[in-house]
Order: C-alpha cells, then sequence, then structure tokens
C-alpha cells in the first residue's frame, strides 16, 4: 500500500491547475499545466489499506489501482506502468477522457475527496512514454490467423493490439483517412492533443497491426467480402446514428447534429482546409443536450468567436452533492463543471425546445422554449414559461441510437437487439458465426473506459474461436452494466 498515514496528512484533493481562461481559449493546446510530480506522488500516498477496493468494481477494466498508486508513491514508474498496462492498453486515453468511475468508488471518498486516481494513471503513463519504457510488444510467432477490425475507436484499438500480441495478423479498418476514429475526429484537440494518439499507433504499427485507412467497409468492400478474406470479423463501428429532435422548423439552415459540426472543426484546429465548414464565429449558439458531447461544442464554439453559447438541458439541474438515491459506491449525477464551462457560455436546465424559428431566407434565428418539472417520472410543461433564445447556430448534442445498419451491418446479417445494438453472447460473437463486436456497436452509447475493456473481452473472445483457447484477459462481460454511469 502507499503511505499508511497519507490520508490523514494530505487530506486535500489536489489536481493540476488549468491555463487561465483568456489564454488557453485561444488555442487548441490542452487545457490542463504539468502537475509537480511530488505534488501527484503525495495524492497517491493517501490511497488507504481499504481491505476491499472498490475502486477495482467502479473500473469495468479492473484496474489495479492501489497496486500503482503505492508505486507511484514511492516513485517506482518502471513497476507501475508494467501494472498499469496489465488491464488497460491506453491509459494515455483514459486518463484525460474517462469520468473516471474508479474514483467515485473510492472508499477514502466516503467521507473525504476521493485519490486522484485518474491524474496518478495519466502521470504515470506520461512518464513511462518519456523514459522510454513504452516500447512495441511483437509476438514471437505468427498464428497464421487473419482478423478484419473495422472501426478503429477505442474498441477497435484494443482489439487490435491484443489480437496482434496473441500472434494473429490484424488489419484495422477506418474509413476516414487517419485511424483513431472519434479519438482523433471527435475529441477536441484541447482535451486531447493529438500526438497523444499518433505515438500510441505507431507502437501498434511496430508490433505488426495493420490499418487501412480511408476505407468505407460495405461499399468499397462489402461483408461477405471480408468473410472471405478473414477468419473473423469484428464490429468496432460505435454507435454512430445520433439521436434527432423531430419539432417545427427542425428542416431550417443552421441547425446541425453534433457530430457534423465536430469533425471539421477538429481538422481545421489541426491545420487542414475543411470546404464550408460551419463557424460558430460571431454567432449565437445554442447547444441541445447537456453532456460531453455538448461541453465539447461549447468550448470548440468558444475558441470559433462565438458571440454568446447557450447550452440546454432537459433535466433539472444536478445536486453538488452525491444525492442520497446514489449511495456510494455508485457512479453520482451531480454537478460537474468542465473545462469548457468554466470557459463560457450559459448552462439552462429543466427546458425543453417546442420548434425552431426562422428568418425570411430560412435560416434559423431562435428557439421557442419551455420550462418542464418531473411528476411521476413524466416531462410535464409549465405553463406561462414560455420564452425564445435567439441562435443563429443550433448543435444537437442528445446522444447516439446504435451503428448504421445501412451497409455493413446488414450485408453481414447480425441480429440487433431491443436497443438497436449488434446482439452478441457471452464471447462477444454476434448471430452470424466468426463475426464478433466490441464496444458501442453492441453495448450502446457508453464510456471509452467500457471500449476499451469491451475490445479487451472480445480480443479473448475471437483469440478462442481461432485457437480453441486463449490466455488473453477477460475484464468484463457482455452482460455487466456499471452500476449508475
Amino acid at each position: 500500500m502507499a503511505d499508511p498515514q497519507g490520508f490523514l496528512k494530505v487530506r486535500e484533493r489536489e489536481l493540476p491547475a488549468r491555463r487561465p481562461v483568456p489564454v488557453r481559449i485561444k488555442d487548441w493546446r490542452e487545457v490542463y499545466e504539468e502537475q509537480e510530480l511530488g505534488q501527484l506522488q503525495r495524492q497517491a500516498g493517501r490511497c488507504m489499506d481499504c481491505g476491499i477496493p472498490f475502486c477495482h468494481n467502479g473500473c469495468p477494466l479492473g484496474n489495479l489501482v492501489p497496486e500503482w498508486n503505492d508505486l507511484a508513491w514511492r516513485g517506482d514508474w518502471t513497476e507501475a506502468i508494467e501494472r498499469l498496462h496489465a488491464t488497460n492498453n491506453f491509459p494515455e486515453f483514459t486518463g484525460r477522457l474517462c469520468p473516471a468511475p474508479c474514483e467515485a468508488a473510492c472508499v477514502l471518498g466516503i467521507n473525504q475527496p476521493p485519490v486522484t486516481i485518474k491524474q496518478v494513471e495519466v502521470t504515470t503513463i506520461e512518464q513511462a512514454f518519456a523514459s522510454g519504457s513504452v516500447r512495441p510488444q511483437p509476438p514471437e510467432r505468427l498464428s497464421g490467423k487473419t482478423v478484419a477490425v473495422v472501426g478503429s475507436g477505442p474498441a477497435g484499438l484494443a482489439v487490435a493490439q491484443q489480437l496482434t500480441r496473441a500472434g494473429h495478423t490484424v488489419a484495422v479498418y477506418e474509413r476516414a483517412d487517419k485511424p483513431g476514429g472519434l479519438l482523433r475526429y471527435g475529441i477536441p484537440e484541447f482535451k486531447m492533443e493529438k500526438a497523444v494518439l499518433d505515438r500510441r499507433l505507431a507502437q501498434m504499427e511496430a508490433e505488426g497491426t495493420r490499418f487501412r485507412n480511408g476505407v468505407a467497409v460495405g461499399e468499397e468492400i462489402t461483408g461477405p467480402q471480408l468473410q472471405d478474406r478473414y477468419d473473423a470479423v469484428v464490429l468496432a463501428v460505435g454507435a454512430t446514428v445520433p439521436r434527432d429532435l423531430t419539432v417545427p422548423g427542425r428542416e431550417l439552415a443552421g441547425i446541425h447534429q453534433a457530430m457534423d459540426y465536430l469533425p471539421p472543426a477538429n481538422r481545421v484546429a489541426l491545420g487542414e482546409q475543411v470546404e464550408g465548414q460551419v463557424s460558430a464565429e460571431g454567432l449565437d449558439v445554442v447547444i441541445i443536450g447537456g453532456g460531453d458531447t455538448g461541453a465539447d461544442c461549447l468550448g470548440t464554439a468558444t475558441r470559433q468567436g462565438a458571440r454568446s453559447v447557450t447550452q440546454l438541458e432537459i433535466m433539472p439541474r444536478p445536486t453538488e452533492e452525491r444525492p442520497g438515491s446514489q449511495p456510494w459506491p455508485t457512479y453520482p449525477m451531480t454537478y460537474r463543471v468542465a473545462s469548457a464551462h468554466e470557459e463560457n457560455g450559459e448552462r439552462v436546465y429543466a427546458v425543453n425546445t417546442e420548434c425552431f424559428l426562422g428568418d425570411e431566407d430560412g435560416r434559423v434565428r431562435a428557439l421557442q422554449l419551455v420550462e418542464v418539472e418531473l411528476v411521476d417520472g413524466r416531462f410535464q410543461k409549465v405553463e406561462g414559461s414560455e420564452k425564445e433564445v435567439p441562435a443563429q447556430l443550433v448543435l444537437l448534442a442528445m446522444g447516439f441510437l446504435g451503428p448504421e445498419r445501412a451497409g455493413l451491418v446488414e450485408q453481414l446479417g447480425v441480429e440487433l437487439d431491443e436497443r438497436s445494438a449488434v446482439r452478441r453472447d457471452a464471447s462477444y460473437m454476434s448471430s452470424v458465426p466468426g463475426v464478433f463486436v466490441a464496444g458501442d456497436a453492441g453495448r450502446g452509447q457508453s464510456l471509452i473506459v467500457w471500449a476499451i475493456a469491451e475490445g479487451r473481452a472480445c480480443a479473448n473472445g475471437v483469440d478462442e474461436y481461432l485457437t480453441g483457447s486463449s490466455s488473453l484477459p477477460r475484464p468484463i462481460n457482455p452482460t455487466d452494466r456499471p452500476l449508475a454511469v
């Protein structure tokens, strides 16, 4: 364990400072400053000898949190990254992007601020990259088996790396021009700079994983053709069908899905030229949806020079303290302030959009809102609460419904479940033998940590299917669900 008295001597939770708002909104770099290493190690020392580390249960990957907290506290970064990589292929991604359900389950968090697990994680991997401890791990011998992984998001990358290291020949298909999925073009640079992604992809390529970029599977190559060419196929295509808002005025110009807005903006931030890019510069922007995607839109619109930004949420404003209905160690729905919220904008809760209002040119000019309240689990309009909010750009960030059916999914003939996700068994195989599914495509919209965990578990199923047995780790079962995430 870490310092036996650490949680008594250091009672405050300390995180790295965010760069000043007036400075950071003028660029696209990550918002956090580097934390002093001694301070980070003192925070790691707060990890208790708690007997039953509930952080293990809170983390879908089953990360060995107390072990690498202790090693970080001692400054043994070489062994710390070994323990971290034992359960997580990409701690540099989760350490930046995961909402940290492990911290919500921290035993210290019962009556003190929890250990800064996520920051210890990202510092450990950054120390490892800086020291050269992250090296390619190519297989000693090849199995002669081939696997196609469709989709290069976190689930697809985890599947590919595990199976490559097991000796299979793996090709990752990505319809974008570069691999990474939403990690590259969905996550803004200010949350994770793409150099972080590229260095991990370089490791994977050195291990033998092959990337086929710019290939629209289902069009340029069909599902049956993949089945003929490879011994197994893994669908890691995500849940990319956006939830829409079908109210009067939806057809007006200036109303866009978040994922039609963010990728071009991210490309421009990386120095690319994008024809017809939607920009928030000089506009009143309204974002419908109060989750992480909405916050990404907010930070992006701010950096583009929006005149004003308003983020709408139909649910009431969460409490700042853990609700009694969400006791420890569940993940509580509390009021959180992302870096983007700190920079700009107004957050409006308990409102519903009744219609969009347009101008004489057919462009959106405002939203007609009404306040709502929850009564017996149903939203009811508050009479007399109608109001207009000006907007020349509206971004819909209301979540996703499942994978795209047209093309690959239909060609393969896999069954879908009641949530429009691809149905799979305990080995992550779909209803079609030899076709597997991992991540949001089978689970539904979820967290990056679940995507990586599912990718690792799916790799176990594929490996067993190809060889009859597998020694690859299997962190979760597809029927498992996080307690309240």
